[in-house]
């Protein structure tokens, strides 16, 4: 009797019991809920953490299981965040320019209220005019729909034009790189119609939601970031238990061997990229209401690289490796330059974090990549128990988990 996809996955039940219990945990201890043992502002971290996970499990996604090191990755997530943050602006505009007409001897036009609300979203970078892609910015449905839709598209379009060309390995990298450093520098530029270097602001203020506190707002978003965690992770599962699964990790260990055998390898690549450019998407539209802001720097070629940095000390591969990797890099990082970490004086040099940090997160990608290559996921291995199948004879693919020749013969 086959076995059902829970029995042939625990770490699926594991996790989301886990999750569930944390998410609990968290409420409980909010100041949403009374107690004040966690403040507003660490609340936001960790619903921000939350979604870096899922970027992460995203990434993990494409790189520990399909092979493709995309370096681009961030420019999903960010543009997610673009699309929501253009209802919320446009929205909470909106208000502050209708009640400010509400006393006029003359009702404004609509005409008119649309031109203000043009002129205060776009006066800081000298225009009053809204572009053409702000066309559905009044509404939220159709803003979310393009939450998925953008990222989506863009992928799909980029991943057909280099898979096509079966641009493969580090060339692959550069391309997505180059991909999200072009995509960095038009959003810079003014003219871009989503305010420059200035990008978008006020995204925590929800729109009719002045009455309501920060706190409960805040506990909100944290909710669905743990949702849309859980979810990712349930459907990064899924499609990596069956057959599906099995072909990428083949396209991951030897392409050219799946390709023979009669698979679209094109095609599994440009859904996995598609579908993964989707999950960063939405939880970057998750991220930047809690952050608060976007602009294009979050947008730059460092982040997708502090992506890939994050999966690979989790342990790529392993989708619980990638969530730990995202939660504990980004919760450390948030605690060495956030000036909590305390300095430490060497009589000739103070070592202050919030320079050094960065050098020391390089550092530990380049321990773990030579000493721990299953990063932390491999201690959890080790601890729960759980081994890799014994292997004998030589590697038939490029990673170190491909098939092996003795392997095959039987």
């Amino acid at each position: 009797m086959e076995k059902s996809f829970f029995a042939r996955n625990p770490s699926v039940l594991i996790f989301i019991g886990c999750l569930a219990l944390f998410t609990i945990g968290v409420t409980a201890m909010s100041e949403a809920m009374g107690t004040d043992v966690i403040s507003t502002s660490f609340l936001k971290t960790l619903g921000k953490t939350l979604c870096l996970c899922l970027v992460a499990i995203a990434m993990d996604l494409i790189w520990g299981f399909a092979g493709i090191l995309s370096l681009g990755h961030m420019a999903f997530f960010g543009l997610g965040g673009y699309m929501v943050g253009m209802w919320l602006m446009y929205a909470r505009t909106e208000m502050i320019v209708v009640a400010s007409m509400a006393n006029a001897e003359i009702p404004p036009t609509a005409q008119e209220v649309v031109d203000a609300i043009g002129t205060q979203i776009f006066g800081v970078v000298g225009s009053s005019d809204f572009p053409v892609i702000w066309a559905f910015a009044d509404s939220l449905f159709q803003q979310l729909l393009l939450v998925v839709a953008v990222p989506g598209l863009l992928a799909l379009v980029f991943g057909w034009l280099a898979f096509r060309s079966r641009v493969t390995g580090v060339y692959l990298s550069i391309l997505t790189q180059a991909m999200t450093l072009a995509l960095a520098l038009y959003l810079f530029q003014n003219d871009s119609g989503l305010r420059g270097n200035n990008g978008l602001s006020g995204l925590q203020n929800l729109p009719g939601a002045d009455a309501i506190p920060q706190a409960q707002i805040s506990l909100w978003f944290f909710w669905a970031s743990a949702f849309a965690l859980g979810l990712g992770y349930l459907l990064a599962a899924w499609v990596v238990s069956g057959k599906f699964g099995s072909v990428i990790r083949g396209i991951r260990d030897d392409e050219a061997r799946v390709r023979f055998l009669g698979y679209s390898v094109e095609g599994y690549k440009l859904f996995v990229f598609t579908l993964t450019a989707v999950i960063a998407a939405i939880a970057g539209a998750l991220y930047y209401p809690q952050a608060g802001i976007i602009n294009p720097a979050e947008i730059a070629p460092i982040a997708s690289i502090y992506l890939a940095v994050w999966v690979a000390i989790g342990g790529r591969g392993r989708l619980y490796g990638a969530v730990i990797g995202a939660a504990f890099v980004s919760l450390l990082s948030t605690w060495f330059t956030g000036g909590q970490a305390p300095s430490i004086p060497l009589g000739f040099y103070t070592i202050n974090w919030v320079d050094w940090w960065q050098v020391l997160l390089g550092i530990s990608f380049v321990l773990v990549t030579l000493f721990a290559p299953k990063g932390i996921g491999g201690l959890v291995d080790h601890l729960t128990g759980r081994v890799s199948p014994e292997r004998y004879g030589a590697d038939l693919g490029p990673d170190s988990g491909s098939l092996q020749e003795q392997e095959a013969e039987k």
